[in-house]
């Protein structure tokens, strides 16, 4: 039996059945009183009277501002009352006793329906889901090579041959560099108009374990730079496909590799009919723990998992900070540069990222600033990171409390995201950014609202006109590399990357909606993974195309770092 595991309680499909009753597991007094003895379900047809109950059964419009219902009693004017000065719309009956009342309040939903799941299912007219297969590139679409050159602007550009080296290593790694080229290409693929929060950068390797605030592992997406409102099914698309391509890293038949594609497609599936079946905040609070294991049936990739967070529970900060600084003659505390990777930066500029720290304070919850005033500021170095992201300024502060523990803050450039350009074109629309607009705040919420528990304290900042954001750095991280699995284990590590990407999606997306569309047969899991072998297919010609271009000089590379 599947089981998702929620914060202190686990839900199987025997106790949803026992909540939708209103029971709580294992007892059967415990109802809501507006519930029947019998358990059953109200529904519109039902009326039960309650605060957020639906509407009867006959109810007509009676004008405005008045609605009439028609029942076996005769017939009771509903009054719709505004309250002066307060947004809201109420409604009752003429004695003040009606059937129910309901109010509209902005920030929260509207009336329920209960038709998500039509809605959805309705979409697949518009969109059948064996559209998803299609991949037709755009006739302007740019070269591999002009679209790495483009994405190199603002750049520091003697790390840029680092970036390049990386992508050049495989097309697995090359695909993980070029989430703008892949965004361009999935603008012309078929969409349903569903917008959520997306990663922006659902590649199979921006997946892994990282601790909370009291150090318990939990498994999330960890990528959040190109983050932003979307087309759901990009992520989802950019996940297979580089399943496909890790699949064929690890030397897996082709049957294995599109298989990862097609697993993680149901797993998204499945796991968003779950989160759909359960009240809303027990959805949205559904953590990543052992069960995902078990619920995923990822049973051939528990031995790794367990291993990898043994790992990251050792991947702390402090650590990183015992090996890379040195006490200085007055008794502070510097890093010891190893370049390329990490290396000292001027006064100017380390002086300019610490006093960033004081805008981004205001940035993290209030309640936490008691706990960043223990700490000191003791120094500033720079340090390079990822794939996609080597070239952009990176640095790393250390900070140290009364007992000289350290703690280390990553201080990271927030660009643009590179699906912004490409979201009109799919039919989403696309609001200009204020003045004020921050890319950093843009990464940081995004973030928190696709994460069940994120890092405290996150945040952002300015340094020298440039965005940022804060995070620790090395938050007890660790990850499973899907390049370097066995075939066996590839599809276990796509269900629970699909299921991790379902849960994320569902909130900012309704997933009775997105479930309505899915459906439950594997129509979708099956254009999916078509799509994922074409486009990973692409991905390894665009990669040809990049050493080729290194081979011929046009693009320098630095390989091996």
């Amino acid at each position: 039996m599947r089981t998702v595991r929620l914060p202190r309680r686990s839900f199987t499909p025997a106790t949803l059945s026992a909540r939708r009753r209103g029971a709580c597991p294992g007892t059967a007094a415990a109802r809501p009183a507006s519930l029947p003895p019998d358990g059953s379900v109200r529904t519109p047809d039902r009326w039960p009277g309650t605060l957020l109950a639906g509407p009867p059964k006959g109810r007509v419009r009676a004008g405005r501002g008045r609605e009439r219902q028609k029942d076996g009693a005769g017939a009771v004017t509903q009054l719709t009352e505004t309250v002066e000065g307060s947004g809201l719309r109420a409604d009752a009956g003429e004695d003040g006793r009606g059937p129910g009342r309901r109010f509209a309040v902005d920030g929260f939903a509207p009336r329920h329906d209960g038709r998500s799941r039509e809605r959805g299912k309705a979409l697949r007219g518009r969109t059948p889901r064996e559209r998803h297969a299609e991949l037709a590139l755009a006739g302007d679409r740019p070269t591999a090579v002009e679209a790495i050159e483009a994405s190199n602007a603002g750049r520091l550009t003697d790390l840029v041959p680092i970036r390049l080296g990386r992508m050049a290593a495989t097309p697995f790694a090359f695909l993980r560099g070029s989430a703008g080229l892949m965004a361009a290409d999935l603008a012309t693929t078929p969409a349903t108009g569903i917008t959520a929060q997306l990663c922006g950068d659902a590649h199979a390797a921006n997946f892994g374990l990282y601790g909370d605030a009291r150090g318990r592992l939990v498994m999330d997406i960890n990528d959040f730079d190109e983050t932003v409102p979307g087309p759901w099914e990009w992520d989802l698309k950019r996940l297979a496909a580089s399943l496909v391509l890790a699949g064929r890293e690890i030397g897996a038949d082709e049957t294995t590799a599109r298989r990862a594609a097609f697993d993680a497609a149901g797993s998204y599936r499945r796991t968003m009919r779950t989160l759909a079946k359960l009240p809303v905040l027990d959805a949205w609070n559904a953590v990543a723990d052992d069960q995902l294991v078990s619920f995923a049936q990822a049973h051939d990739l528990a031995e790794a998992l367990q291993k990898v967070g043994a790992k990251a529970l050792g991947n702390t900060g402090a650590r990183f900070a015992a090996k890379s600084t040195v006490r200085t003659e007055d008794g502070g505390w510097r890093f010891t540069a190893a370049p390329p990777v990490l290396s000292e930066v001027p006064d100017a500029t380390a002086g300019a990222v610490a006093a960033s720290l004081g805008p981004y304070v205001r940035t993290v919850p209030a309640e936490l600033h008691p706990l960043l005033s223990r700490y000191q500021v003791q120094d500033v170095a720079f340090r390079v990171v990822g794939t996609g992201s080597v070239g952009t300024r990176s640095y790393v502060v250390l900070l140290t409390d009364h007992r000289e523990q350290a703690l280390v803050l990553q201080v990271k450039e927030a660009r643009p995201s590179v699906l912004l350009p490409h979201l009109a074109r799919a039919g989403f629309p696309v609001t200009e950014p204020a003045q004020d607009a921050h890319e950093g705040r843009r990464v940081v919420l995004g973030q928190k609202r696709m994460q069940v528990v994120s890092d405290t304290l996150l945040g952002w900042t300015t340094v020298d006109k440039l965005p940022y954001q804060v995070r620790q750095f090395r938050n007890r991280k660790g990850s499973v590399d899907p390049a370097a699995l066995l075939p066996g284990q590839l599809d276990d590590y796509a269900r629970i990357t699909g299921a991790l990407l379902a849960r994320a999606h569902a909130h900012t997306a309704d997933p009775g909606l997105i479930t309505g569309y899915c459906g439950k047969n594997e129509a979708l899991d099956e254009a999916v993974a078509a799509f994922a072998v074409a486009y990973a297919d692409r991905t390894e010609a665009d990669h040809a195309d990049l050493l080729a271009a290194i081979r011929a000089g046009r693009l320098p590379a630095e390989h091996g770092v």
